[in-house]
């Protein structure tokens, strides 16, 4: 007889936890997003690497989360990185949420697509595209979303010679002082592997060597590296006083410069002057 309370208080509960799930409404489904103030800016650019940063506002009805971005970055028509960047970023309903990701990928991958670049000069178009996805309780929406930006063409560097001074000791010797210029004529830094140099003076070699390794050359700058040879009989020929006395010796220097993607030959040529020195 004690059983009988506590099966109707059992079945009392129950009657209670159903009427409760019968009174709770179902799920709102998500409705329309907006997307506002969309922008691609640069976050980083070098000569065969480019990172972009796209921004903007979402605006969702209800409060729900911005799970992540689907992007593909583009350069120049074409789609050269595609991945997914998470966001988990809480949208209050109705309410323009700011948020934003960054995409690095290289836009330069062989030597003759710098080349080509180079030589077309100007600038080019990169950008983001891709889909977001909100997700709000089960209900789930995705909206496509897409910004550029303008860049400046990467640039090959010149080579080129920024002085040569000639210095007389004597009817016999002669100090060359060679400063090669390396000039950057990107808004970047520009890494330099190795700057070969051969020295020619009346068509015959002084000498060689290698400049600059591993150096940094700053954006629209200019890397020089001192080369310095000697004019004597040891290292031109016994023949060194006829040549000097000239007054100007004919050189040349040629070599290459070597760096990420790049390769730049060159062959400079010209008269150098010579000053007596005391």
């Amino acid at each position: 007889m004690r059983s009988a309370p506590r099966a109707i208080v059992h079945l009392l509960t129950l009657a209670a936890w159903v009427a409760g799930c019968a009174s709770t409404p179902p799920p709102t489904p998500l409705g329309p997003l907006s997307l506002d103030s969309e922008e691609a800016s640069v976050s980083s650019q070098g000569l065969t690497e480019v990172g972009l940063r796209y921004a903007g506002q979402l605006i969702s009805p209800s409060p729900a989360v911005l799970e992540k971005a689907e992007y593909e970055l583009v350069s120049d028509g074409q789609v050269v990185e595609k991945g997914s960047a998470p966001l988990g970023v809480a949208l209050a309903g109705n309410t323009p949420t700011p948020f934003s990701f960054q995409a690095q990928a290289a836009y330069v991958r062989t030597p003759e697509d710098l080349r080509a670049l180079s030589q077309r000069g100007g600038t080019l178009l990169v950008a983001l595209r891709g889909t977001l996805t909100v997700r709000a309780g089960e209900s789930v929406r995705t909206l496509p979303f897409a910004a550029s930006r303008a860049v400046r063409v990467p640039r090959l560097p010149v080579v080129r010679v920024e002085s040569l001074e000639g210095a007389r000791y004597s009817e016999e010797k002669v100090d060359l002082l060679l400063r090669l210029g390396v000039e950057n004529p990107n808004p970047f830094p520009l890494r330099v592997e190795e700057l070969s140099w051969a020295i020619t003076v009346g068509g015959r070699k002084l000498g060689e060597g290698t400049q600059g390794r591993y150096d940094t050359v700053d954006a629209a700058a200019t890397g020089v590296y001192p080369v310095e040879v000697a004019v004597t009989k040891e290292t031109w020929g016994q023949d060194v006083r006829a040549l000097i006395a000239k007054g100007t010796l004919p050189y040349e220097v040629a070599g290459e410069l070597t760096g990420p993607l790049v390769r730049v030959s060159y062959s400079l040529s010209g008269d150098v002057k010579l000053n007596v020195s005391r």
